[in-house]
Order: structure tokens, then sequence, then C-alpha cells
């Protein structure tokens, strides 16, 4: 596009928000009642407090109000239905999508099913590949109650498959009720399990009871909702309230068991061994082990296995060894192995080496060895095979060069191999691999469909320097005639967190923007470990400025480059992200357009005071400590709003069932926001009342949800085709 017209476009969309804006009157600013905090002697001032009682009517009104208008404004935005419809119309080019697949010893299937005319996934199960497929249940038949939309979350089957457990759970809370399944008569058991929480149910070897978790209440704004949770143990068609207390702090306090440590038990029918997890969101693993022997007894004798200290991060097991899955001395990690009967880490003998080239990403175990994965950057994978007590591997050439793979077996007692493939560009591909011949059978589970809108479609690698000289990769998707004019739309995301990668994923309606002439920009930022355990730590508590600035230097390169310009650049994350996005539009207003992070850590000092802050600390830090407090502060985008600058267009997001963020952080961030922006852009807030943090959304309001975020930034980056009506 030629300047002159660019111009001429501009002015004409400044003449559609000015017409906007007297024609929508937003709601009042939020009132200001300060609260004064002292953290090691540094003053906090708070004026949104008050916000943090969701029960508070003042505050209810505020939020509802907030909601409304930002939900007419949403909808009012022209192209915006346009999206959505093209959405549901690349979903119907699908009879059935899988999900949740879990393959039982005796090759019986169990998943979820969505069809287009489906909101959620159905249960089936199948026996073996080809078997034919049973519905087992339908959660849109679970209830009349139509204000409740409930999503099956988690699937175990028993060992032998006769029986099944499912957690379901109503309108995005993740506060799951457990059922059980006789899965030959297609019966429920009569009990029903609730306050469920955290790792699927893990059944014992007589497939007729099993371990799970629950935690103290099911109210998703309890502060104590996750505090000393307990691990129980449950027999089929017995009263719930007859289960036996198996692993908690109540029982157990000398094994160091924190309040805010989630316990987990799964039983593992390779070793017959039950394994205890004190979960938090720390890689780093804290397990105790016994013998299932003694899970009838008054106390099981559990052993410490796993300190974190160790710096174990995953394990699998066969009938005599234990294989471990750690960057200890090793930042792009490596397997090592150590015995079952006497498991001490400073006697296991390395089986893969560390790559000093790629991180080694995920690792199984069949009757042939093991399988493992090397990841160059985030965004190239490959799939290795090492024989049982072989020095040399090998590299199985994959059907296609793989983004990414996910990687599955079925235990060291059977051969069966799974990957699954998928790029940028190149939709998801499940294949079985077989030894002999050294072949992939395609299998399938979902049926696939052509997107013929994405073939002109490329995925350009870059390495870009940052604010500190560290090189950071940069996954870019665009139409093949892209011209670098500076006036491409630019949807950047990213993450950096909790150690989580942002690998290759195929979506065509993600790949929507790219149909708008946009590019999609995957930022690959500390936080992440796309280059291995160092890459992870160098974004964490007190190096958490990593995460932004590394954000910030790629949108820099971009614009540079002319690629686009600050005023095309919208950026995005979620959840833990909302640090990555808030920091990023507090520390440079200037150059982005648009931000949108979606129900989003905002407000982390205070973040400990919400039901799931306790279980964060490890990640993030506590306010119980200087350092980690001044590192709080630091990420707090809440904290470094000022007031007098003018900041991108704002779209914020809460789901008030949210157990995860509470609702209140989003609210806060807004509210200051709103109340400190001097420039002309919106900054809304969008309260879904039927939603929690994304995990267990319907469909729809997953596509809904999709074109208000793609809407909303191609509105303020300045496509014709989205504006406010």
């Amino acid at each position: 596009m030629k300047t002159k017209t660019f111009l001429v476009f501009l002015t004409m969309i400044l003449m559609v928000c000015c017409t906007t804006n007297s024609t929508r009157k937003p709601p009042p600013l939020a009132q200001v009642k300060p609260v004064e905090d002292m953290y090691f002697g540094k003053k906090i001032s708070d004026p949104y407090r008050y916000m943090e009682n969701l029960k508070d009517t003042t505050v209810q009104q505020w939020l509802k109000q907030q909601s409304d208008y930002s939900r007419n404004i949403l909808n009012s935005i022209s192209g915006r239905q346009k999206l959505i419809d093209k959405m549901f119309e690349f979903d119907k080019r699908q009879s059935s999508q899988i999900g949740y697949l879990i393959i039982t010893d005796n090759d019986l299937y169990f998943y979820l099913k969505t069809t287009p005319a489906d909101e959620t996934g159905k249960l089936f199960y199948r026996d073996g590949f080809e078997g034919k497929e049973t519905l087992l249940f339908d959660p849109a038949k679970y209830s009349a109650d139509t204000t409740q939309k409930y999503v099956i979350s988690s699937v175990s089957p028993s060992i032998d498959g006769s029986k099944v457990a499912f957690d379901v759970a109503p309108n995005g809370s993740e506060s799951s009720v457990l059922f059980t399944m006789d899965v030959k008569n297609m019966k429920l058991y009569p009990e029903k399990i609730d306050r469920c929480w955290g790792a699927s149910p893990s059944w014992l070897p007589d497939n007729n009871s099993f371990l799970f978790t629950r935690l103290q209440s099911s109210d998703v704004h309890d502060k104590n909702r996750e505090l000393d949770s307990k691990a129980y143990l449950h027999t089929v068609g017995t009263d719930p309230a007859l289960d036996k207390e198996i692993f908690s702090r109540t029982k157990y306090p000398e094994l160091g068991f924190k309040p805010e440590y989630i316990p987990n038990v799964g039983y593992d029918k390779e070793s017959h061994y039950l394994f205890g997890f004190l979960s938090s969101v720390d890689n780093r693993l804290n397990v105790f082990y016994a013998p299932v022997t003694t899970i009838n007894k008054e106390r099981i004798n559990w052993k410490q296995l796993f300190k974190p200290e160790d710096e174990v991060y995953g394990f699998q097991v066969t009938d005599k060894d234990i294989y471990v899955y750690t960057p200890k001395n090793a930042v792009n990690y490596k397997i090592v192995k150590i015995s079952l009967t006497n498991p001490e880490l400073a006697k296991s003998i390395v089986i893969v080496p560390e790559d000093s080239s790629a991180k080694l990403s995920s690792f199984g175990i069949s009757s042939d060895g093991l399988y493992y994965t090397l990841s160059k950057n985030g965004v190239t994978e490959k799939l290795y095979h090492l024989p049982f007590g072989a020095d040399k591997k090998a590299e199985l050439k994959l059907p296609f060069a793989a983004g990414s793979i996910s990687l599955s077996t079925k235990g060291p007692r059977y051969s069966d191999v799974w990957v699954d493939i998928s790029g940028w560009t190149s939709d998801y591909q499940r294949y079985r691999y077989q030894l002999i011949g050294n072949t992939f059978k395609l299998e399938n589970i979902s049926t696939k469909a052509a997107f013929p809108e994405y073939t002109d479609l490329t995925a350009e690698e870059l390495m870009i320097p940052s604010h500190d000289g560290v090189l950071v990769p940069l996954s870019l998707i665009y139409k093949k005639d892209m011209v670098k004019n500076g006036m491409n739309p630019v949807f950047m995301f990213g993450y950096g967190a909790y150690g989580a990668s942002m690998n290759p994923f195929f979506s065509p309606e993600f790949l929507l923007w790219t149909s708008e002439g946009g590019i999609i920009a995957v930022a690959h930022v500390r936080g992440g470990s796309e280059l291995g355990n160092t890459w992870y730590k160098a974004g964490y508590k007190m190096t958490k400025p990593n995460t932004w600035k590394d954000l910030i230097s790629c949108a820099e390169y971009l614009v540079k480059e002319k690629y686009t310009s600050a005023q095309k650049i919208a950026i995005n994350s979620a959840s833990a992200g909302g640090i990555l996005i808030g920091r990023a539009m507090t520390e440079r207003p200037d150059l982005f357009a648009a931000a949108i992070p979606q129900v989003g850590c905002l407000n982390p000092l205070r973040a400990e005071e919400s039901p799931n802050g306790p279980v964060n600390t490890p990640e993030f830090g506590t306010v119980k400590d200087s350092l980690e407090c001044m590192a709080l502060m630091e990420m707090d985008s809440y904290l470094h709003i000022k007031k007098g600058v003018k900041y991108p267009a704002t779209l914020i997001t809460a789901g008030m069932n949210d157990p995860r963020v509470i609702a209140w952080e989003p609210a806060k961030f807004a509210a200051r926001l709103q109340e400190a922006n001097i420039s002309d852009k919106p900054v809304l807030l969008w309260v879904d009342y039927e939603a929690g943090h994304g995990i267990g959304n319907t469909k729809t309001k997953s596509f809904k949800s999709l074109a208000d975020v793609f809407s909303f930034a191609l509105w303020q980056t300045g496509h014709p085709d989205y504006q406010v009506k």
C-alpha cells in the first residue's frame, strides 16, 4: 500500500473511532480506595484492593458494567462474525476430532470424540484401531440445566478396560465430579465424587479400585480451596465417605508436606509400586514410593525416591529399572538409569547423554528399547531409537519434517510406538512406527480435512538478539508473497513460564490471521525451555524481566526490518503469559498497537492471596522472601501502570469461574489502566460469567473467544474490514 493511500485510510479509521466514542459512552471509572502495604521497607499503594472481594456488590456492579460495554463493542466489530463463520466452516470439514486418547494393554481405545454437531467431546471406546466404536457418555445430556455447559475433563480406564473413570466439570470451572462406569454394560455406578483435582485417577491391579485427589472446596473463589488436599483410595460401588486417606499432610506430617502441595498417587503396573507425588508448579519432582502390597495397611511406609534438589523432571519404570529425565549437569537434559531396588542417583548410568546442540524433549520405553526426541530451538524435532544395551542411537526418518512430535508407547512389555507429527503449516498426522521394516503406518484417529487456504504459507525461523545480546528464537508464519513494507499486521504471542515451550502446532482457526494479510509471530522468550533448562531459569523469579524484554526485542526487530510497524503489532498471551504482555506494554507502550492479556496474571504481588497462588510460589516467588518479593514487584504489571501515559488499545479478559487466575487480577489491572491512560485507545474488560481459565470451554465459546481477540487486534492495527459499526 502506498504511503498517501495509507494516510487517507488512517484518517478514515480515526473518524470511525471518534464517531464510536461519541455514540457509546463507556461505564464510569472504578472507585479509588487506596490501601498501603510495606514490603521489606518499600511502600506499595494498592488503589483497587477492595476488588479482591468479588462478592462486594459495588465490585459486582462495576464488573457487570464493564463486561456489558466490552461485549457490545466486540460484537459490533465488522468482520468478527465472518471469522466465527469461517471457524465453523473449517470445523465441518472434519467429520470427527479425537482427543484424550488412551489405549489399554489389551488394545481397547478410550477417547473423546467431537463432531461438527457437538459442543464438547463425548466419551467413546472401541476394540482396536479398526474396531466398532461405542458411545459411553454424552456430557450434553448430563443435566437439563441449560445454564451449565458440562465438559469431560479427564478419562482413566482400568488396566483391563472393564471400567472407566472420568471427570465432568461445568462452565470451565475445573470443579469436577468423578464418575465410574461398567464399560461392557455401559452402566454408571451410583457414587459421584466431587472436589476432584489434578492427575487422572490411577487404577489398581484389581481393576475395581483407584487412587484420586480431592480438594477442600468446590468453590473456585475459596482461598483455602487447594490447601491440604488429600489423596484417597476408592473402591467402585462404595460410599466415597468411606474412602481411605492414603497420602496427605495430616496423615503423614513427617514427609514434609506443605499445605499448598497437591498430593497425587499413581500405581505403576510394571514395577507394582505406588508413587506419591507432592505437586506444585515446580518442575522438579518430589516423589515417594511404596510397594502396592502395603495399600491396605493402616499406614504405608512411604520412602523418598526423588527430592527437588535431585532435579528429576520425569521418569519411567520397568520391572527392574527407573529411567530418569534430568537437566542436572546437562542443561539440554539427559536420561540416566538407576536400579528399582536400590534407587540411588549417585550410582546412575547415563543411557542417553546430553546433546550439545538440541534439547532432549521426550522419551518412551517399548520392548525394543528407548525412543526419544531432540528439539532444536523448540521448532524442529527429530526422533531416535536406542535398543536396550546398545551404545549407538539411530535417527528415524519421519514421513515429513516435524516441527513437533508427540511420542507414546504402551510400555516396556510391548513393541507399540506411536508418533504424532505436526508443524506451523503441516496438519497433525498420527503414525504407528514398526521397527521391523523401519516403517511408519498412518493411523489417524481424527478424520483429516484439506485446507487449501494455507498452501501458500511459509514459516521462517529467526534468531533475534535481545537486550543483552542473547539470541531469541522467533517463528514467523505468513503468505509467501508477503512484502516487507512496514504495513503488515503482526499478531505476536509467547508465554515464558513454567519451562513450557511454544512448539509448532497446526490450527486452521489460528492461521486465519494470515488470511487477513497478517504475520503470526511466535516469540520463544526466556522462561520457556526451547533452549534447555538454562533458558527456563533465565526467565524465572529474579531473572523474569528477560521474558518481556525478549518480546520487546523481537518486536523491535520486526519494525527495524520492515516486516511491520509499531502501529501494526498486537501482542497476546494468557494466564502466566499475562506477565509477558502486561510488562511489555507497560515498559514499551509506544511499541504496540494492541495488547490482549487473557485471564492473565497481572497482579502477582497479591497472587498468594488467591486460591491458586500458594502453589505457584515456586515459579514466581513469595512475598515472604525479600529478593523474591522484589522480583514479584518487578513482574507486576498492575504496579507499573503510570498516570498520564498513552497506552495501546487493550482487551483484558477474565473468567468468573477461573480456578487458576482469579478474576480480580485482570479486573484490578483494567481499573488502574483505564484511570491512568491518556490515549484515545479503548481499554476493555470482558468478564465471562460462564467460563473459567479456558480449559473446558465449549467449541462455540472457543471460536468466539478467538474471534474477539483477532477482530480486536485487526481493528486496532487498522484493517479496513474490522471496524466498529
